[in-house]
């Protein structure tokens, strides 16, 4: 089956301008009876196959499972290079034997989840939907939500008790809490420490509002380890107190504990 090149093109391009995963799958060799041409690809997202081919049949769709799995997974493989067997592997009663690459692009696996959608957060997350990363902003107001700006990559939630929304989220997210105060931040505080592992957990706010926030978490149970983990005030020390360079200190931090955690695999070198 021929492949529309530039169609192929567009679609690629549409996904890095998103910034959205996907992997390239490369038929980088084939031996016997094979679907396709050397040189074949095809597109895979989350979803499935988005463009291109290497063949249909019971390999391509064996191929989109595998480039689906890498997405999904937590190694830092992000290229890896197979071979299978065409009859014992595939299942397929013609001979062969074929050689895939697949190459993930943009697997995001910096998650950020912002509970509260106020002035700071209005300021910041259009700056981190520039990076790649995933966001999901929870309030209780809708007209805050509503502010904020339409994204494949933004999720925005409103809900009643946003404490109630902790137990599903990924336990691999970075935290950061900037609801209306501290009678809101800490029943959300408290279940996240109590029930997630997370890399960074934030909390807007002074040292005073650091310290009681760690005495009323020891009321509710949370173990001292934990007490002591999360950031507060967040933020890198720069900067004065207005929405903007308050983000700017934030997502300075941010970035700086996702390079420290290895978050993201390839940095790119500053000239």
């Amino acid at each position: 089956m021929p492949v529309d090149f530039h169609r192929h093109a567009r679609i690629v391009q549409e996904l890095l301008d998103d910034a959205g995963p996907f992997v390239v799958v490369t038929l980088a060799d084939a031996r016997g009876s094979a679907p396709q041409v050397v040189g074949a690809k095809a597109v895979v997202t989350p979803d499935g196959l988005v463009s291109g081919t290497i063949g249909g049949g019971r390999v391509e769709a064996r191929a989109i499972r595998h480039a689906q799995a890498m997405l999904q997974s937590s190694s830092q493989q992000d290229c890896q290079l197979v071979t299978w067997n065409l009859q014992s592997e595939i299942g397929m009663t013609c001979g062969g034997e074929v050689r895939l690459l697949f190459e993930a692009v943009n697997r995001l696996d910096w998650r950020i989840v912002i509970f509260g959608a106020g002035h700071v957060a209005q300021s910041l997350i259009p700056m981190l939907l520039q990076l790649p990363c995933t966001v999901k902003c929870l309030d209780t107001r809708t007209d805050w939500l509503s502010r904020l700006p339409a994204h494949p990559r933004l999720e925005a939630i409103c809900g009643e008790t946003l404490a109630d929304h902790v137990q599903p989220l990924d336990s691999r997210s970075f935290f950061l809490l900037m609801t209306q105060g501290h009678a809101t931040d800490l029943p959300i505080l408290a279940e996240i420490l109590k029930n997630k592992t997370a890399p960074y957990v934030g909390v807007i706010g002074s040292l005073q509002k650091a310290k009681v926030l760690r005495r009323d978490l020891e009321k509710l149970d949370v173990s001292e380890q934990s007490r002591a983990s999360f950031h507060c005030p967040v933020g890198l020390p720069l900067g004065n107190n207005t929405p903007p360079e308050i983000s700017v200190s934030i997502l300075a931090q941010l970035i700086q504990e996702r390079d420290r955690l290895g978050v993201i695999r390839h940095k790119t070198k500053q000239f």
